[in-house]
Parts: structure tokens; sequence; C-alpha cells
């Protein structure tokens, strides 16, 4: 039995301290909360009957910690990952593992020091419309890659970013496309391969923050195809959808859903007999505010650490991504289109 200890009690912080306090994650348990608000640590603490800390290190100074996660403000996940990893207990990060690329690159050389493995929270990877996609690329269903393409059409009113001063803030969160669109712009790229330049469009249209709350982007593939991003919290009056399509010469695929959570299309050029199976067993994930594959997300973080198997998302592809959004913030502010593999010069993001 894996104990893991939670550092930060904010929003995301119910979805984690929910499936580990209530036992639902095979080989895990909680074993303490940490936040320097007392009152919400003390909240979660109380909830699951398990120690809470407004310090951290305090906190890891219990023995019986396995894991840390960390779900602090996205602009802290550096400075609490290397102040943390030289306890020698493997960690979790929620998304984005960083924002900026030499804080990302800081936190992976600090937990490879340590000899711990690092776990980027990426659990849209494990919603079961996604990992069906996935096998079907793998089997090379799709012959060559045409076009991929993610939807978020969300709402985030200005109450949503009155909850916390860091916010919608470049110093500590950025915007649609580090915050909620990060996830898809995650399995966008895992899908159609390693982008070789983006060109993005960004503005707030709705809200009073200083990042932006709508995007597009268009990409270009390694492999040739094309892909686009829109992004936008700027939906009223509620959620519309976070969707995934991806189009090639043989088939193509669409989920949709809230969360990239049910299949909406599925059609190849050549049929095959799990096609039925997988349009009647897996086509719908059961529904979830924060996505629908933490659960899953979590028994493979058990998996990795007790049996040493390979990590979906470590460090280095946590990176991936945040290179890739990156970039993506560099074309809106210079307007032109950005190759990757490149040192950001105007990108605001994570600049204090």
């Amino acid at each position: 039995m894996l104990r893991f200890a939670l550092v930060g009690c904010g929003r995301i912080t119910v979805r984690h301290s929910e499936l580990l306090g209530k036992g639902l994650v095979s080989g895990a348990s909680l074993a303490a909360v940490c936040d320097v608000n007392e009152q919400k640590a003390a909240e979660i603490g109380g909830r699951y009957k398990v120690p809470y800390y407004c310090d951290m290190h305090e906190m890891m100074s219990r023995e019986d910690v396995d894991v840390v996660v960390v779900l602090t403000e996205s602009g802290n996940h550096a400075n609490h990952v290397i102040d943390l990893a030289p306890y020698r207990r493997h960690i979790v990060v929620e998304k984005p593992m960083a924002l900026t690329l030499p804080d990302a690159e800081a936190m992976i050389r600090a937990c490879d020091l340590n000899g711990i493995k690092l776990f980027v929270v990426k659990q849209n990877r494990f919603n079961l419309p996604v990992r069906k996609l996935r096998e079907a690329l793998e089997a090379g269903r799709f012959g060559k890659l045409v076009m991929g393409t993610v939807r978020v059409r969300w709402c985030r009113p200005q109450a949503y970013y009155d909850q916390d001063a860091w916010r919608g803030t470049w110093a500590l969160d950025g915007g649609v496309l580090t915050n909620q669109a990060s996830h898809h712009i995650d399995l966008l790229e895992w899908m159609m391969g390693e982008v070789e330049s983006v060109y993005a469009l960004s503005h707030t249209a709705l809200v009073d923050i200083e990042t932006e709350d709508t995007a597009v982007v268009a990409l270009r593939f390694a492999n040739g195809a094309l892909g686009l991003v829109e992004a936008t919290t700027a939906i009223r009056p509620k959620d519309l959808e976070g969707s995934l399509s991806v189009l090639g010469e043989k088939g193509s695929v669409e989920i949709g859903g809230f969360a990239v959570n049910e299949i909406k299309h599925w059609n190849f050029v050549e049929p095959s007999e799990e096609d039925e199976e997988v349009l009647s067993k897996y086509s719908v994930n059961p529904p979830n505010v924060y996505g629908f594959g933490h659960k899953e997300y979590y028994e493979h973080v058990v998996d990795c650490i007790v049996n040493d198997t390979q990590q979906l998302v470590d460090g280095l592809e946590g990176r991936k991504s945040l290179e890739l959004i990156t970039a993506i913030y560099e074309s809106v502010e210079t307007g032109k289109e950005v190759r990757l593999r490149f040192r950001p010069m105007l990108c605001k993001l994570g600049q204090r």
C-alpha cells in the first residue's frame, strides 16, 4: 500500500483527495495533506480523517509518506517539486508541470539526482475512448495522417477567476491554453506526433485577467499533417465541449463530450471486428468535472512504482507539451510562425 501526501488543497484537490481518501485506488491511500491556508488543509484533512499541515517540510518528516502530490498554483510547481525532491519520495505534479522550460528542466534534474520518479498528471490519456483511439493509431489503421483538431469550448466567468488572485496571471497560471486546454494540446501532440511549427492568435474576450481566454492555433506536424487548436473559456452560459479529432487517409475518429469522453465518430475504410465492440463498450466514460481518467492514472502511478514499469507521462513527456504551449505564446507575441526547438524571447508565461 503506497501512502500519498497532498501539497495544496485548492479546487483540483477535491478529486485527488476523494480517490485516495476513499480508498478508490487499488494499492493507494491518503496519508496527510498540506496547505499554507490552515482552513483549507483542515477541511480536507478532517473530511478523510488524516493529519493536516501548513508546512510541507513538517509533513514530509513523516516516515509513512511514499509519494507526494503537488497541487499548488502552476507557477509554484517547480519550486515545490525541487524543494521536495531531496526527501526521496516519488512526486506527482499536476498539469502544467511548470510555466517555463528552464523550470521544467530543473524539476527533471532534481528528481533524477535524487533517484525518484516524476509523474505529470495527464489523466485524459486514460479515458477509454482516448485509449481506443491510440490503439487504432498504433495499429496503423489511419494510414497517412491528414489533420488533427482539438476544441475546448468551456465557460469560466469572472467569478471563477476572482476565487483566487493567482488565476489568470502570467506568473502563476497562464490562460486557457496553459490551464484548461493543456490536456487537449497534450493529446493532440500524442496522437499526431512531433510538431514542426505553430502560428497562433489570442485575445481576452469576456473577463478581466492578464492572460487570454480565447485562442486559435494552426500547427504543422513533422509528418506533414496539419492541426488546429480552438480554445476558449468565453462560452456562455455553460460548457459545450472538449473534443479531439484525428483524420487520416484510411479513417476518421472524433471524440467529444465535455472532456474527450465520448466517441462521436469511429469510421475506417477497412472495418475491424472490434469496431462494433469499441462503439458499444468503450464509447463513453462516466461523467466527472475534472475529466475521467484520474482513477486509472493513479493506478498507473502505483504500478510504475511497485513494479518499476514504464511511465506514460514522466518529466520529459510533460516538458514536451510545455514546449509546444510556450511556442504558441511566442507566436502570439511575435505575430509570426514559430518553429519548435526554439529559445523563447517574448513569451510572457511564467514571467514575474
